[in-house]
């Protein structure tokens, strides 16, 4: 593995071994990711661009690059992957701050429970 590599390259030896680990799921594996990405009710380029955003949310450096090339390889724009890429930002994003309702909750329940506001 190369030191300066946070994330080895995937490579034969690699696959190879993925194979042979466990063939039937990875068979499986293949035919599902066939499926999920054919042309259906969406186009492939809109689910791999789908893909790309996911991807970026979940911070898969291999699926980043994989759907990103995949992505250009069924006809989307630079301009498109980017967008789908603020989309991830935005959902992210929107995550946290929708989740700061929990924080809220805890704050106000410390409160009531030692008998005022929690350090604010």
């Amino acid at each position: 593995m190369d030191e300066h590599r946070m994330y080895p390259k995937v490579d034969a030896d690699i696959a190879r071994k993925r194979r042979e680990l466990a063939p039937k799921q990875m068979e499986a594996f293949r035919a599902f990711s066939a499926a999920c990405f054919a042309d259906g009710a969406l186009p492939g380029k809109m689910k791999q661009l789908i893909a790309v955003a996911v991807a970026h949310t979940t911070q898969c450096p291999y699926c980043i690059r994989g759907h990103t090339e995949a992505a250009l390889k069924a006809g989307a724009s630079e301009a498109e992957i980017m967008e789908a890429i603020w989309v991830a930002a935005e959902m992210r994003a929107g995550g946290a701050y929708a989740h700061s309702v929990l924080a809220i909750d805890t704050m106000a329940a410390h409160a009531q429970a030692h008998g005022g506001t929690a350090g604010g």
